[in-house]
């Protein structure tokens, strides 16, 4: 007989998705009755609401996909649940934390998870259908779960329930995004294509966050904190503003699958006027991020491909007004030493100075410096008085050092 064991994950790794990107939307709908509060992931529960560093909700989170089956008194997701929640804090605590189960699936009608939907919980009629339901049972499942609540003292049952209710026929998680959307409505920018991009810098900062908060180097993420970095965003998407998309880390990714430029004109070019390693390192980290980020801007309709010719445009016209001074200061007889230093003080006296900006108050060096790297990988710039007749050179293969 041939054993066939399942070691897909997918639907655990879809259930901690589902709980953080659940997190965020709860931030902001809960946001308004607990504007001091913060939220926490696997510190109380699967996630919880803090108030003055006091757990004030525990919210156990579940997901079932394309499911049609009902929330009823003995399933196993009721009872797993009830065990977290006695595991975690004092059942009988009058003073305990609310304790929330959102869940996909629909409670049966005329179940316990039924009788504690808000806003019209019966406490009361849950209990008596959970006790019912836990002596009936006969699951090994739950066995354990049903028989330590059954050992809990009528008071301490009664208050336990009293602190218990369901949300349920919840979002997906394909819909959790429209839903932080609808929240942030009136933040968003107009255009379809900034709206979305604006959406994926939100996430990826809430993903962040997440495991940070699942490294326990953060215990919390306030409601102030995420309101903060929405505005943060959306100040980005002002008409003299750019947001920035593309990150170091983006570049340390790219290298880990292949990505090298060691070859490049640019490179070349840096190389003519003696760069050492550590500042070659550097330079091809700019010419990544600002290649890159333009491709992004204008594939997501922030800038237009005109509005990016005029500003590379710009950048050529102030470097031909320096590289003419050079060359002209530069005696005829001058070694090719001092023609390699005359284009290093060129080169950081361009790249340390940002004179013209693509946006007003988009003042981010590493694009300035990496729009002149891309330029020098076109020949349109360059450093060493006889750059363009060595990039002429490299097209034909004659390589100089």
């Amino acid at each position: 007989m041939v054993f066939q064991v399942s070691h897909d994950a997918s639907a655990s790794a879809l259930g901690y998705l589902y709980q953080a990107k659940w997190a965020l939307l709860e931030l902001f709908r809960g946001s308004s009755e607990r504007p001091d509060g913060a939220i926490s992931l696997e510190l109380h529960d699967d996630v919880a609401w803090e108030v003055a560093d006091r757990p004030v909700d525990l919210l156990q989170t579940k997901l079932h996909q394309r499911s049609t089956r009902t929330l009823g008194d003995r399933d196993d997701d009721l009872w797993r649940t009830i065990r977290s929640w006695m595991d975690t804090h004092d059942p009988g605590d009058v003073e305990g934390p609310w304790l929330t189960l959102v869940t996909t699936q629909h409670a049966r009608e005329g179940s316990a998870a039924a009788a504690l939907r808000s806003p019209s919980r019966e406490p009361g009629v849950a209990l008596r259908r959970l006790e019912t339901a836990a002596a009936a049972s006969k699951s090994e499942k739950t066995a354990e779960a049903r028989a330590r609540f059954l050992a809990l003292s009528a008071g301490e049952r009664a208050t336990f329930v009293q602190r218990m209710r369901v949300i349920d026929g919840t979002l997906g998680i394909d819909d959790l995004d429209a839903a932080v959307r609808k929240w942030l409505l009136f933040t968003l920018p107009s255009d379809e294509g900034a709206q979305a991009t604006f959406m994926e810098q939100l996430w990826a900062w809430w993903y962040d966050q997440v495991v940070e908060m699942l490294q326990k180097r953060r215990t919390s993420v306030s409601v102030g904190m995420v309101h903060r970095r929405v505005e943060q965003i959306r100040d980005d998407y002002a008409a003299d503003r750019l947001p920035t998309l593309v990150e170091r880390s983006d570049w340390q990714a790219a290298q880990q699958e292949g990505v090298d430029y060691s070859e490049r004109f640019f490179v070349h070019q840096l190389r003519w006027v003696n760069l050492g390693r550590r500042e070659l390192e550097k330079a091809m980290m700019d010419y990544y991020r600002a290649y890159n980020q333009a491709v992004a801007w204008a594939d997501n309709d922030l800038i237009g491909l005109d509005e990016l010719e005029r500003y590379q445009a710009d950048l050529v016209d102030e470097w031909e007004r320096l590289f003419a001074r050079m060359v002209r200061r530069l005696p005829a007889d001058a070694s090719e030493q001092d023609r390699q230093d005359s284009g290093e003080e060129l080169l950081w006296q361009v790249l340390d100075s940002v004179t013209v900006r693509i946006r007003d108050q988009y003042d981010q060096v590493f694009f300035h410096r990496g729009q002149h790297h891309c330029l020098a990988d076109e020949a349109r710039v360059g450093w060493h008085p006889e750059f363009l007749q060595r990039v002429q050179d490299l097209t034909i293969g004659t390589v100089h050092a």
